[in-house]
């Protein structure tokens, strides 16, 4: 083969990543299997949704997007408001870059203790960034984010990511579909950690439309002080309005240990370098195709990847 042949089937790929604005380059994102993850558990496949590669970095790139614009649709946001929402970090991004491209003013309210780079990402965007206290973890900061609405309803459009049902809509509009499409719809089982619960919850249900067999579970950390940003113990914290535990399958309780020698072995073993949710929903994964196993039987197992590790790095002292 001639080394400078042109590569027809990379430039289809190229073309079909064109864009009028960047928030239209929001999904899509790769499924990768994970090879080395599950070499020991024969007959099951382990796979995930790379979601750190939206333009924002992040999976709440789709939900920050999508109740935006259905606000917008609405009449909801207009020019004269300002998006404010709390956030772990990453919707808190998700909104900083889709505002930036919209013309849109954004006010974030983060816990005090979220990392310094999801802080320096936010304010690069020219974002207002208020803290809240670091004790009180994302329910100081959605407690904090209440009040401020309260005390101005008009300078605010507050999308409450946690009870808003365009959160799971875009996964069941997006992310379920795209899942669905990349396994030929050989997909058997869906694990994705609780945050908002956007993501397992939206995502549940698109899968389910299209095959109600498929299992769905969410992981969550096993105890209140689990330290994973972004992540709910749900017996000690504000329950978000959009999660329904009655459609899952189950709940996995998840370690912190367990679900960073999990990050530990994507980054050394598949060469991906992602945060510490993503090793807890690989975790969980792990634990399903292991009772497969045992089972006798085959899976093909999605999860999902909602960030990179650079989002938790903290700057030098």
């Amino acid at each position: 083969m001639n080394p400078f042949d042109i590569d027809e089937d990379a430039v289809d790929r190229a073309r079909a990543r064109v864009a009028e604005n960047i928030t239209d380059l929001i999904g899509g994102t790769p499924l990768v299997r994970l090879r080395s993850i599950d070499h020991d558990l024969p007959g099951v496949e382990i796979w995930a949704k790379c979601e750190f590669m939206n333009p924002g970095g992040s999976v709440k790139d789709r939900p920050a997007r999508q109740m935006i614009e259905d606000a917008i649709k609405s009449g909801a946001l207009s020019r004269q408001r300002e998006i404010i929402d709390s956030s772990s970090g990453n919707t808190g991004i998700a909104y900083s870059l889709i505002g930036g491209a919209l013309g849109y003013k954004v006010t974030l309210v983060l816990p005090g203790n979220v990392s310094w780079t999801r802080k320096k990402i936010s304010d690069a965007f020219g974002t207002n960034l208020v803290f809240s206290s670091p004790l009180e973890g994302s329910d100081g900061a959605i407690r904090l984010c209440r009040d401020m609405v309260e005390a101005d309803p008009e300078r605010y459009f507050y999308p409450n990511q946690y009870g808003n049902e365009a959160n799971p809509k875009a996964h069941t509009l997006t992310t379920a579909p795209e899942i669905w499409e990349q396994t030929h719809g050989r997909v058997t089982h869906f694990v994705a950690g609780i945050g908002t619960s956007g993501t397992v919850m939206g995502t549940g249900r698109g899968l389910r439309a299209k095959n109600p067999a498929i299992e769905v579970w969410a992981v969550e950390p096993d105890d209140a002080l689990h330290g994973r940003e972004g992540l709910k113990h749900m017996a000690s914290s504000l329950v978000p309005e959009i999660y329904h535990v009655g459609e899952l399958t189950g709940v996995i309780p998840m370690p912190t240990d367990e679900a960073w020698d999990v990050c530990d072995r994507l980054s050394q073993e598949e060469g991906l370098l992602v945060g510490h949710s993503s090793g807890g929903n690989v975790a969980g994964a792990l634990r399903i195709g292991r009772r497969l196993v045992e089972q006798k039987k085959p899976g093909v197992i999605v999860t999902v990847f909602p960030d990179r590790a650079d989002r938790y790095f903290e700057a030098p002292i």
